[in-house]
C-alpha cells in the first residue's frame, strides 16, 4: 500500500471507504472500496480534508481490513447471529437471528480485544432480544494489518464468542395468594401484568388459581401443577416477613431445590426461586405489580430458555440491580441487572 496525492488519483481505485461527517448531519461513506476515482471525485475529498489517499499494493502476509474482518466475524458469531450483509468502512456489525437471550463468552471477548489493533465491541450478556436487534461490531484498527495477527486470535479462540439462545414456548401455573384476593376485598392485579411479561417471550398462563395465605393450600396447588406437568410455576403474593404471608414456606416446604430467598436487586428483594427436578418455581414480591422493571425481568427471560440458575447467578445482579424507574424505559437497552 503506498499514498499519494489526491490530484495524482484519478483513475486509481480506492483501497478502502471513505467517510464523509457532515456534524448533526450525515456520518457515512462518501465513497466505496473498489470505486475507481473519477476526476469530479477530486474536490469532493478535498472537501472532507483529503490530501493524500492509499491505493494498495498487495504484499505477501497482510490482510485487508475488510478481508480480516471477515475472518474476526467467523471467530465471533454462534447460533441465532447474523452478519450484516456489507462490510461498511471495514466494520461487520452483528444482529440477532431469532428472539431469545444473547450469550457472550467474556473472557473470549477479553482475549481478543488484548491482541491488538484489531476490536470487538457487544451489548451486555445476557441481554433478550427480539430477532433483528444489533449486538456488536468488529474491525482492525490499521487498514492493512499483518496476517499473523488473525492467526494469532484463529489460535487463541477456538469457540464462538457470541451466540444467542432461542426462548421456549412454556406452559406457566400462577398462584396468586392472598387473603384479601381470595375473599374478593381487593381484585388480583397480578395476572394481566404476569400474562403480558410471558407473552411478550411467546409464553402464556395456562392456568390460574387464587388461594387464600394458607400453607397446605399452597403446597397442594403447587404439586397439583407438578402432576399437570406445567413448565413453570410463578406464586405471586404473600412474600413479605409479613405473619400472614406463608407463600415463602410454602415453595420451601413443597418438596423442591431451595436455589434463593432474596434477591440484590430492587425492586424485587423479596424475591425466591427454587426447584423441583428441572422445573423452576418462583416466588415473585408485590413489587411486580406497580413497578415497570423488577428482578422477574432479570431472571424471566433466562427462565425461559431452560437456563438452570443458581445462587451465584442471581448474587451476580447486586452490581446493576438497582433500577432507576427511568420516566422512558428503555430496558434491557439501561444498567439495570447488568
Amino acid at each position: 500500500m503506498k499514498m499519494i496525492k489526491v490530484e495524482d488519483a484519478i483513475g486509481s481505485i480506492l483501497t478502502h471507504d471513505v467517510t464523509q461527517i457532515i456534524p448533526g448531519q450525515f456520518k457515512g461513506r462518501l465513497f466505496k472500496k473498489g470505486h475507481l476515482i473519477q476526476e469530479e471525485d477530486i474536490e469532493k475529498l478535498r472537501a472532507i480534508g483529503k490530501e493524500h489517499i492509499y491505493v494498495w499494493e498487495v504484499k505477501e502476509g497482510q490482510l485487508h481490513e475488510n478481508d480480516a474482518a471477515i475472518r474476526l466475524s467467523n471467530l465471533a458469531k454462534g447460533d441465532g447471529i447474523r452478519a450484516s450483509d456489507e462490510i461498511k468502512e471495514g466494520k461487520i456489525d452483528f444482529f440477532a437471528d431469532c428472539d431469545g437471550v444473547l450469550k457472550i463468552d467474556k473472557e473470549k471477548l477479553m482475549t481478543l480485544n488484548s491482541i491488538g489493533e484489531m476490536m470487538m465491541a457487544t451489548i451486555h450478556t445476557n441481554t433478550p432480544l427480539k430477532k433483528g436487534e444489533k449486538i456488536g461490531g468488529t474491525r482492525v484498527i490499521p487498514l492493512v494489518i499483518d496476517e499473523e495477527k488473525i492467526k494469532e486470535a484463529e489460535t487463541l479462540i477456538t469457540d464462538k464468542i457470541m451466540w444467542m439462545e432461542p426462548f421456549k414456548a412454556k406452559k406457566c401455573l400462577l398462584i396468586t395468594t392472598g387473603n384479601e384476593v381470595y375473599k374478593g376485598t381487593i381484585k388480583d392485579a397480578f395476572l394481566p401484568v404476569i400474562k403480558k411479561k410471558l407473552e411478550y417471550y411467546g409464553s402464556t398462563v395456562s392456568r390460574q388459581v387464587i388461594l387464600p395465605d394458607q400453607k397446605e393450600l399452597i403446597i397442594e396447588a403447587i404439586q397439583q401443577g407438578l402432576q399437570e406437568n406445567v413448565d413453570l410455576i410463578i406464586c405471586t403474593g404473600g412474600m413479605s416477613v409479613d405473619p400472614d404471608d406463608v407463600t415463602p414456606s410454602a415453595i420451601k416446604e413443597s418438596g423442591g431445590r431451595l436455589v434463593t430467598y432474596g434477591s440484590p436487586v430492587l425492586p424485587g428483594a423479596m424475591f425466591l426461586l427454587a426447584y423441583h427436578g428441572k422445573t423452576p418455581v418462583l416466588g415473585v414480591p408485590s413489587c411486580a405489580m406497580y413497578s415497570k422493571r423488577t428482578v422477574l425481568d432479570l431472571v424471566l427471560p433466562r427462565i425461559l430458555i431452560d437456563e438452570e440458575l443458581t445462587a451465584e447467578d442471581i448474587a451476580a445482579y447486586g452490581h446493576g440491580g438497582l433500577c432507576l424507574d427511568c420516566g422512558v424505559c428503555t430496558f434491557p437497552h439501561c444498567s439495570f441487572g447488568k
